[in-house]
């Protein structure tokens, strides 16, 4: 895998330090269970993950701040089994995802082995994008012009 340098990034960006670290941690992502993640509309987000022979009970999902964490913890059913061939993995697995500023989860169904994590980008009033309104056409010339004449 190549190393990148992001030094140079530093110099010119405050509190990127955190993408070079999830970075630098994507090489450690583990690959099962699969799972897909679909942009359904501009602010609006699917996690889908393939999760054949687990049950609802096994899987806990937990959301804190910027991190969606799924885990899947596969109960025992005590029954030796002996396989000529093993294609199902069905093993425990734990899966983070980092979310962005203001994703959050909306809900989370689970149907034919198939887990769906709904989520969506809500940005809070004051923080969207408004326009100012530029000043100054009359009335700030009457102000200057006061200031002149005392």
């Amino acid at each position: 895998m190549r190393t990148f340098d992001l030094t140079p990034l530093y110099r010119t960006a405050i509190g990127f330090d955190r993408l070079a670290q999830m970075l630098n941690s994507a090489e450690s992502q583990p690959s099962y269970p699969p799972y897909n993640i679909e942009l359904v509309s501009e602010d609006q987000y699917r996690i889908v993950m393939a999760l054949a022979g687990f049950d609802r009970a096994e899987i806990d999902i937990t959301s804190e701040r910027d991190t969606l964490h799924i885990v899947g913890r596969k109960q025992k059913d005590g029954v030796e089994r002996t396989y000529l061939h093993r294609g199902i993995a069905a093993r425990d697995f734990e899966q983070r995802f980092q979310l962005a500023t203001h994703v959050k989860v909306t809900g989370a169904s689970f149907q034919n082995g198939m887990l769906t994590i709904d989520l969506v980008r809500e940005v809070p009033e004051a923080m969207k994008p408004r326009k100012i309104e530029i000043g100054g056409g009359s009335d700030a010339p009457a102000i200057e012009q006061s200031r002149v004449a005392a």
